[in-house]
């Protein structure tokens, strides 16, 4: 599993370095039933900070990164953040696994054929898309270290604080 996903990406990052998605770009959608059965749309979170993180059971840093990401749900989803977690591991007994050993309470869709993955094209796992109030692609994190947590932290910060009236560069 870890050669296809790996050989996915490197396909997907030489074949389409053109087409990598980058700030200001309207995100692909997502379009699929999250652990709850209830179909993720991008449109109907306009107006709200998403952010969307490609991660895998196999993936260290994605270990690391999860329990940060959790905080940042608990602590501003009242203010506007909606956390989406897209999974690509090919067997859902590893993902269920992972979440049983580090249990999360944001969204999470399984993404087995890595149809999302291949929309967005991430470079590394994890890799995480701010979707600001206003619709439109904000930032690109990839990968994950501890010192991370700050800046992504602060990109969420940065977000909420604009209102999708004055987030002039998310309507351009």
């Amino acid at each position: 599993m870890r050669v296809r996903v790996f050989t996915l990406l490197v396909a997907l990052l030489v074949g389409s370095t053109a087409a990598a998605l980058k700030a200001g770009d309207i995100p692909p959608p997502i379009d699929m039933p999250d652990q709850h059965g209830k179909k993720v749309v991008l449109a109907e979170l306009k107006g709200k900070v998403v952010l969307v993180d490609f991660w895998a059971s196999w993936c260290g840093p994605c270990k690391q990164e999860m329990p940060v990401l959790e905080g940042l749900h608990k602590k501003y989803a009242d203010q506007g953040l909606v956390i989406v977690g897209i999974n690509i591991d090919n067997n859902p007994k590893k993902m269920n696994s992972f979440l049983r050993g580090t249990p999360v309470s944001f969204r999470i869709v399984h993404d087995p054929k890595i149809t999302i993955a291949q929309r967005y094209e991430p470079s590394t796992m994890p890799s995480s898309y701010f979707i600001g109030r206003g619709g439109k692609l904000r930032y690109i994190h990839e990968g994950f270290r501890k010192k991370d947590a700050a800046e992504i932290e602060d990109r969420v910060k940065g977000l909420l604080a604009e209102h999708v009236d004055s987030g002039a560069r998310d309507r351009d």
